[in-house]
């Protein structure tokens, strides 16, 4: 974080945020968007799998927050001068094209769901295949109809006033979605389950296109479990809209990226590539209170939250080398 100084062009803040990811209480970006100001007090209440609120697992340890320590952490806009975060790629493409660092453009969207679908609790045994309501076989069939309206959504969408020929375009490049868990009750191996619960993740660059996939999705859901006579419940956990990085920013980065690998190597035959970000960060939440830029690092295979996560000690040095760079331009 970049903030106003009286003495120097700009003072360097540096701020470890709290749960990006958001995995435990499907809410992300909790500590950045509280310095952004924009982290509702009712998200307090949000409750993880066992019942634990956000407030109750802060109290556990030993962190009392109130609407007005919300407040309190809240940042004034025009205190900061802008976000620069270095992250690494956590994709392919770097590493593909033999480039240590890249400039990132925008983060795409996201849309979470949580969808449950209820039917008729029954024994293996004994419930002719006619007289079933699955819940299983209903999510099934959702499940892949999702992964066929995400591969190819021009199928799917039309143009009409909810999604343009341009977001169709753009959805056919950056639309992905993931159904990351799964849960049965009562989960036996000898029952049809009463109950299935699974998530979707829906990411994309086009907000607008990305809203008419959710709306797509859920229709059809709802036609799945009517024709199979099982109910269906689809909750959003969370949305945020796609984030276009600042140009200034980009183009320093980029200018920055490429004197950090110069002083490195003694030379640079190309300028570093610019690509889009499919993963949240916090950057997202502080766009809200100032400008943010992102540099990304090359990682093996793209491989990120696993223990064969990896990057080269040179590859961060690198980025170390950049950011000093970017530093320098400002002063």
């Amino acid at each position: 974080m970049l903030t106003p100084s009286s003495s120097k062009p700009f003072q360097v803040a540096v701020i470890a945020f709290s749960d990006e990811e958001g995995v435990r209480f499907q809410s992300t970006f909790i500590g950045s968007a509280a310095i952004a100001g924009i982290l509702p007090v009712s998200a307090l209440q949000i409750t993880d799998k066992s019942g634990v609120t956000i407030q109750d697992a802060l109290k556990k340890n030993s962190i009392e927050v109130t609407e007005e320590h919300l407040q309190q952490l809240r940042y004034d806009p025009k205190s900061v001068w802008g976000y620069v975060k270095i992250h690494i790629e956590q994709g392919p493409v770097l590493e593909w094209v033999g480039f240590p660092l890249g400039v990132v453009k925008g983060i795409a969207g996201q849309t979470r769901l949580k969808v449950t679908m209820r039917g008729s609790q029954g024994r293996a045994g004994t419930v002719p295949m006619s007289m079933r309501h699955d819940p299983m076989a209903a999510a099934a069939e959702a499940i892949v109809l999702l992964e066929s309206l995400c591969k190819h959504p021009q199928d799917f969408l039309s143009f009409d006033g909810q999604c343009k020929s341009y977001s169709l375009e753009s959805l056919s490049t950056s639309l992905v979605c993931t159904v990351g868990e799964i849960s049965t009750w009562p989960s036996a191996s000898n029952v049809i389950p009463g109950q299935v619960t699974f998530t979707v993740d829906l990411r994309a660059i086009d907000d607008m296109g990305r809203e008419a996939v959710v709306c797509e999705l859920s229709n059809r859901l709802y036609q799945i479990c009517d024709r199979r006579s099982v109910s269906c419940t689809i909750d959003r956990k969370h949305d945020a809209n796609a984030v276009i990085c600042d140009s200034e920013l980009t183009s320093k980065l980029k200018s920055a990226a490429y004197l950090g690998l110069k002083r490195m190597t003694g030379s640079v035959q190309d300028e570093g590539p610019v690509l889009m970000s499919g993963a949240g960060h916090d950057a997202m939440a502080l766009s809200h209170l100032t400008k943010v830029g992102m540099l990304f690092v090359r990682c093996r295979g793209g491989i990120s939250h696993f223990p064969e996560e990896h990057v080269l000690d040179d590859d961060v040095w690198a980025s170390g080398l950049a950011i000093l760079a970017f530093i320098d331009t400002q002063l």
